[in-house]
């Protein structure tokens, strides 16, 4: 009876997964295995909960199937070389990533594999198009992002995969507990796993072709809030894709630039602490209390307050809204994009290094966008994407007897920003560069 270990890491699904699909249909046994890994613990009591959720989600469909879900704590290596040994496995498989640690553990996991004589196997399976499929001439990829769209949607993809119907485990195997569900850090954010983000593509699909019409408007929320069951691969990438059908839809363009940032990060690793575009000068304020107070959702600006007041209480943000906070920070306060994702690192159910990393970095104008200057006024652009006020009333309930345009003005401004309404206001001193951020 041959075996193999399937190592799951943030592909948390049984449909279209190629690595345990092949797997399952090449050897007699297969152990879907996860580690908890302290590396990576405590980085956002929000992912950490999601995370939680979809390993219990995860392990109630392979134990469908036959099978069951093998929880480990500790370094992800070594238990994988541990229980391939326990099991009598001959190959290791698992879907290739792009941040420095996934490429680390991946490197370090090989080198294991080929001293114990073990068959390692990376498959595609979190993008659309793999990273490094597609490269300009004269490149090793792609540096903006609208010829790589045209490249994106003219490529050949491979044929979504359908889930095993079963799943063989070894007899005697120890599966270990699931995790205590912890409490995480935002009350209204979205539950995790596959079934539940199955459920939500279901039920985005039939309103798909309102969305160009409704991505951009704040309080109506016409997303499709898939991201964090992108960002744990709850849900394939490439079934998103293939059920929106049309390529060049304003939704499905939303995937390629997910899948622009993961080779962005596969071929410039240090997409999260250095800045993407060559010979740019970062010249960025240090101001503890500012930094607070935008994180906190107190700056003064309402459009700027109800993002932040949003995404501490959904671990989520609408994209709009994402832009106008990180413009905030970046332009007009000139803080470090680095601390500002460092905020959204914590919060977000989606944040992921390749995509907060990639959108920092394009909003403070020191990434791949070919206009670095441009800047987003939040009053104009509140004024625009939310005309009536019901996205800032929603979140910043001291504002809710404020009717009409006159909400989007900056409205308890502490000295010396309150001697102006207009925007940006002047700047007061900064200290020193943090050693954090040195």
């Amino acid at each position: 009876m041959r075996t193999a270990i399937v190592l799951f890491t943030r592909d948390l699904r049984v449909h279209d997964h190629p690595a345990l699909a092949t797997t399952c249909a090449a050897f007699d046994r297969v152990v879907p295995l996860h580690v908890l890994d302290p590396a990576l613990a405590d980085r956002s009591p929000n992912r950490t909960r999601f995370l939680h959720e979809c390993l219990a989600d995860l392990r109630g469909s392979l134990r469908e199937r036959g099978g069951d879900l093998v929880l480990r704590h500790g370094d992800p290596v070594a238990e994988t070389i541990r229980l391939a040994g326990q099991v009598g496995a001959e190959a290791v498989a698992l879907s290739a990533d792009v941040s420095r640690y996934a490429r680390r553990r991946e490197r370090r996991l090989r080198a294991e594999c080929e001293r114990h004589r073990l068959h390692l196997r990376a498959f595609p399976g979190l993008t659309v198009v793999e990273p490094g499929a597609l490269r300009p001439g004269g490149g090793d990829h792609y540096r903006v992002f609208s010829p790589y769209f045209r490249a994106w949607q003219a490529a050949d993809r491979r044929t979504a995969l359908a889930a095993p119907e079963r799943v063989e485990l070894p007899a005697g195997v120890p599966v270990g507990r699931l995790p205590a569900r912890p409490a995480g850090e935002s009350p209204d954010a979205v539950a995790g796993g596959e079934s539940v983000g199955r459920e939500r593509l279901r039920g985005w699909l039939p309103v798909l072709d309102r969305y160009p019409d409704l991505h951009d408007d704040l309080a109506g929320d016409g997303t499709s809030r898939l991201s964090p069951y992108l960002r744990f691969g709850c849900l394939s990438p490439l079934e998103v894709a293939d059920r929106a059908g049309d390529r060049a839809h304003p939704f499905v363009r939303q995937l390629c630039w997910r899948d622009f940032y993961y080779q962005v990060t596969a071929a410039f690793p240090q997409l999260a602490r250095t800045a993407y575009r060559a010979g740019v000068t970062e010249d960025w304020r240090y101001d503890t209390e500012a930094l607070d107070a935008w994180t906190e959702g107190r700056t003064g600006v309402p459009i700027v307050d109800a993002g932040m007041r949003q995404l501490r209480a959904e671990g989520w943000m609408h994209n709009r809204a994402r832009l106008i906070t990180a413009g905030h920070l970046t332009k007009q306060l000139r803080l470090d994009w680095r601390a500002g994702l460092a905020v959204f690192g914590r919060w977000l159910l989606d944040g992921d290094v390749a995509n907060n990393a990639g959108n920092w970095q394009w909003v403070a104008g020191t990434g791949h966008d070919t206009r670095p200057y441009r800047g987003f006024n939040p009053i104009r652009q509140a004024e625009r994407y939310d005309p009536d006020g019901r996205y800032v009333r929603r979140w910043v309930p001291e504002l809710a007897a404020v009717g009409g345009p006159a909400v989007h003005r900056p409205w308890r401004l502490p000295d010396p920003l309150r001697r102006t309404l207009d925007y940006p206001p002047p700047l007061p001193p900064a200290g020193p560069t943090p050693p954090w951020l040195r």
